[in-house]
């Protein structure tokens, strides 16, 4: 295939720009407690060690549990991909067909939509709209809002009382000292066989189907159309643009969306993750956990990128205008949308993929195309003054916006679909640190007053 194709040749010219000599870093077995330099915002800090997935900003690599990200977008499929974040290793094909074959199953929410439709899908913010309809899968699929679920009083712990030990260095104890005892995740009697304990590897294939489902459905409730039912025939990406669309896509189509959920599956401790995880870490359930990782994904310094690019492209207008905008860009010390990443110091490897497919689709969209030639130029102007001298290239939102509007999809459904494809590192991360666990506790350093003085009200400077 065509796709495949451009990817292979990507691929080769990027591996050949790599050091076969570089040595990786931040890897290895952790000796708690470390010692490292820690900056504003915890950059810097290490909070766990993990198996899932690792990049080289120096490099441009990037890995899930061992492979290389440019062979899984050439070789394997979302699915494939969702199994291995999971289980650590790649399926068998027997393995693969019984994953799938639960996946498709849990892509049918008719009760959580019925409650869905019920709000003004069509007014919020569509990630406001992915966190809410969690909620709601959550109240259908498990017993966690029960009476029964609830942690009786003498089974939980003060409510800060996990900070005592924290006032002194750490010690990095190799499990959790206070938790929830594991009882309380005992299924309920009057439960039901059918609903999930929001902790298990079920629970996480519920959330990976679930959010595409969902997402489907709130574009499409924006539209004021009706949800559509999967299609069981179809793979994770030709549902998801199906259930969107209503049109069967191409398989053309179906391959790029593939690819794109591969790109977006994992990416380190980023922001939402980091949401995810510590919301975890306090033995909250899965689906809240991940409810903290769309929200946390919302934010526009996170999630938004591709749609702030697409915006950027149309203020440029034409290519002839990349000059001038970009001196004046330059002059304002404007942050310009797609470029640089806190890790890349290099072409973001999810970029090198994006770019060519990119190209490929916009040769048959003519609305598209000249917003793709405006991008072609201001990238060569960005990576020709600030690439080699401060390590300013494109990221993967730089093309991904251009390539989903080649597919008719909304421009506010971009973030939502960024986390359709990361679910799978949330709950993967999630359930890897669930296995060690020690509740999220970092500290604050205390800039105030000493020994301030109470006045009474009546006696207070107005």
């Amino acid at each position: 295939m065509e796709i495949t194709r451009l990817i292979s040749e990507a691929t080769a010219a990027a591996v050949s720009r790599r050091d076969p000599g570089a040595v990786p870093g931040w890897t290895g077995r952790v000796k708690w407690p470390v010692t490292c330099t820690v900056g504003p915002g915890l950059e810097g800090a290490i909070a766990c060690e993990t198996k899932i997935g690792y990049i080289d900003g120096a490099q441009g690599s990037m890995l899930y549990q061992g492979y290389d990200i440019y062979d899984l977008c050439t070789h394997s499929n979302f699915e494939e991909v969702c199994y291995l974040l999971l289980y650590g290793k790649l399926p068998t094909e027997s393995q693969m067909a019984a994953f799938d074959a639960k996946l498709k199953e849990a892509r049918y929410l008719s009760d959580t939509l019925r409650l869905l439709d019920n709000f003004p899908v069509e007014d919020m913010h569509p990630m406001a709209s992915l966190r809410l309809a969690t909620t709601f899968m959550r109240y259908r699929l498990t017993w966690r809002d029960s009476a029964a679920a609830r942690p009786r009083p003498d089974e939980a712990i003060a409510s800060d009382e996990d900070s005592i030990p924290m006032e002194t260095k750490p010690r990095g104890e190799s499990r959790a000292i206070y938790e929830f005892r594991r009882q309380r995740l005992l299924r309920p009697a009057n439960a039901g066989s059918t609903r999930d304990d929001a902790a298990s590897m079920e629970s996480c294939i519920h959330l990976i189907s679930g959010l595409a489902t969902l997402t489907a459905a709130i574009s499409r409730l924006r539209q004021g159309k009706m949800p559509l039912e999967p299609d069981p025939d179809l793979s994770h990406a030709a549902n998801f643009l199906y259930m969107m669309s209503g049109r069967r896509p191409t398989p053309e189509e179906e391959r790029v969306m593939d690819v794109c959920l591969i790109l977006h599956a994992d990416h380190g401790m980023n922001a939402s993750t980091f949401a995810a995880m510590v919301v975890a870490s306090t033995l909250s359930d899965i689906y809240l956990s991940i409810g903290s990782g769309i929200a946390a994904l919302s934010g526009p310094l996170h999630g938004g990128a591709n749609e702030e690019v697409l915006h950027l492209l149309r203020e440029i207008g034409t290519c002839k205008a990349v000059p001038a905008w970009f001196a004046k860009a330059t002059e304002e010390k404007r942050k310009i949308p797609g470029f640089g990443h806190r890790v890349y110091k290099t072409y973001d490897p999810r970029a090198v993929v994006l770019s060519p497919l990119a190209e490929h689709l916009v040769a048959r969209n003519k609305e598209v195309r000249p917003l793709f030639r405006v991008a072609r130029a201001l990238e060569k102007r960005v990576v020709a003054t600030l690439g080699k001298n401060k390590g300013i290239y494109p990221n993967v939102d730089y093309y991904s916006g251009l390539i989903y509007s080649c597919m008719g999809i909304p421009v506010e459904m971009f973030t939502p679909i960024f986390a359709v494809s990361r679910v799978a590192g949330w709950t993967a991360r999630v359930m890897e640190y669930l296995g060690n666990n020690r509740i999220f506790r970092p500290r604050s350093i205390y800039i105030g007053e000493h020994g301030k003085e109470f006045v009474p009200a009546k006696d207070r400077d107005a």
